[in-house]
């Protein structure tokens, strides 16, 4: 069973999802250093859904473009994949206007451009969403 904690009270387990393995890496490391466990990388859907299912993260951080893949589209699944599904956060370099209602006829929970990645960011939006 997936617990949400209050903030600072517990590390949240992430899954990031992108298709480029540098920002994965990068990414990864930022948000282990920022207080968030890192607990699977994927690069398509299908492998976000399978770390997903076997990892059990409180949040997925999913680009918005998977190479020739919507991010969007994974988002539904995500929420499916299991009983107690990770909360996702959309994000991208584009604009957060260009996307907000993508984002709000979503299941995500909210948006964050990549360059605002941060714990206490995502932290945020999972308080919100609670």
């Amino acid at each position: 069973m997936i617990s949400y904690a209050a903030p600072n009270t517990a590390r949240l387990r992430a899954l990031l999802v992108d298709d480029n393995d540098h920002f994965l890496r990068a990414a990864g490391d930022h948000l282990e250093r920022d207080g968030i466990d890192v607990v699977g990388v994927a690069t398509t859907p299908a492998e976000a859904l399978r770390r997903t299912r076997d990892a059990g993260p409180d949040v997925a951080l999913v680009d918005v473009m998977l190479g020739t893949e919507f991010g969007f589209d994974l988002v539904d699944a995500l929420t499916q994949a299991v009983p107690k599904p990770p909360r996702v956060i959309m994000m991208s370099t584009h604009a957060t206007t260009d996307l907000a209602e993508m984002v709000a006829a979503s299941p995500a929970i909210g948006f964050l451009p990549k360059a605002r990645l941060s714990a206490l960011t995502i932290r945020a939006l999972v308080t919100q969403a609670a």
